[in-house]
């Protein structure tokens, strides 16, 4: 029986809490009450797990808990999640199944046929080499950076996201990039700094100057993919594989450039990342069908607005990248990330305990067109959420 939720910790947190909410914010309250539920989702989630899985969505008509194997894009998120809550609990509650799920992990530093390695590997064992550092750890990040920068197509200055295939209208000399692939970089930068060897940064430096320059329209929305001519380097289609329409805005592909572009700044101390970050804040923030509450539709050109479903994960995400951009510059940044958390941590988008099969956030989108995942937990929802809280603590920690 796995068992990370002893109950001398749940009498000093609850001890902790009542001690503390006099002198607390609303929203530090119920981040307070939100992570004590993620502990024991994560507890709970982790009963059910086989060793040899990854947490992947739930499907409550049937209480069944889908997860995958560690290939998927999304197996980094577990461990990394487990991680975020054992830093801000300062303590190693979860290390037996951080170490496991790491254990699972490992074989994929030497997978190069997924761009997904900065999810798989840096949300994982980057988080986990930061807070125990390990010389093992270092060259499984190296090796994963090395296996990721693989994929780079030096005609194009661009990293190959998926491979050429019928459903995502990619032919035989076509190199289909995909915005999620900005997510990837900061394992590059990372290798770049402990290997000495500036060619990963290089890279990542050149694969967010194409993706400026062709992901993007003149107002700062992003097209989720665009194809290139592998020979040549030229842009044959922009069009969208999980979003609405080729010309519609999809949520999380939003949020995804948005991150992507805090991080380019965060590494680079180049002014032109940090005014393009801000351009696609202001895109995402100013737009006339961004909710009151602030948490995004699917998608901002969904055919049936109002009563398009939301996308938590978008929404997490979106409040992260926030959090940090408003290190950075002026701005109301600040106070939309807290906007956004008000509502997310909102027992609408909050899973009681014991319920969503330990997920700890509801009402996830993953990809409406292809109909799977849809009004579910996520598992990188929880992830972005978690990492928002803590980004969130620290700020008003040095404030």
């Amino acid at each position: 029986m796995k068992n990370f939720y002893p109950t001398l910790l749940l009498i000093f947190l609850m001890v902790f809490f009542i001690g503390c909410q006099n002198q607390q914010s609303a929203l530090d309250q119920k981040i307070d009450q939100v992570l004590d539920t993620a502990v024991y989702q994560y507890n709970y989630m982790a009963n059910r797990l086989p060793d040899d899985r990854f947490p992947k969505t739930y499907h409550k008509a049937n209480d069944e808990l889908e997860t995958s194997d560690s290939g998927w894009w999304c197996s980094g998120f577990y461990a990394g999640t487990m991680l975020y809550l054992d830093q801000v609990f300062e303590s190693e509650m979860f290390w037996p199944e951080i170490e496991n799920s790491l254990k699972q992990l490992e074989k994929e530093q030497f997978n190069t046929s997924t761009h997904d390695l900065g999810f798989m590997m840096f949300c994982s064992y980057g988080h986990a080499n930061r807070l125990k550092p390990n010389p093992a750890y270092e060259r499984i990040l190296l090796n994963s950076a090395t296996s990721l920068a693989s994929r780079y197509n030096q005609n194009a200055q661009a990293i190959r996201s998926w491979d050429s295939a019928p459903w995502n209208k990619g032919g035989e000399d076509d190199l289909v990039v995909i915005i999620d692939n900005m997510m990837n970089l900061e394992l590059l930068f990372w290798a770049s700094e402990h290997s000495g060897d500036s060619r990963f940064s290089e890279i990542a430096i050149n694969h967010a100057n194409t993706t400026m320059e062709h992901h993007y329209r003149d107002d700062y929305s992003s097209y989720h993919q665009v194809t290139y001519d592998e020979n040549t380097g030229q842009v044959k289609l922009q069009i969208t594989n999980q979003g609405y329409a080729d010309e519609s805005s999809w949520a999380r592909g939003q949020a995804w450039g948005l991150y992507g572009y805090v991080v380019m700044y965060r590494q680079t101390k180049d002014q032109k990342y940090l005014d393009f970050a801000k351009g696609i804040a202001d895109f995402i923030l100013n737009h006339p069908n961004l909710p009151n509450d602030k948490v995004p539709y699917w998608d901002f050109n969904a055919p049936d607005i109002p009563d398009a479903l939301r996308d938590s994960s978008a929404g997490a995400i979106i409040a992260s990248a926030l959090l940090e951009l408003s290190t950075y510059t002026d701005g109301d940044y600040f106070n939309q990330a807290e906007a956004m958390l008000e509502t997310l941590l909102s027992p609408v988008y909050i899973a009681e305990k014991g319920t969503n099969g330990g997920f700890i956030l509801k009402h996830g989108v993953g990809n409406m067109p292809n109909k799977t995942e849809i009004d579910t937990p996520l598992s990188y929802g929880d992830y972005y959420l978690v990492e928002a809280m803590v980004r969130y603590i620290d700020l008003n920690s040095n404030k």
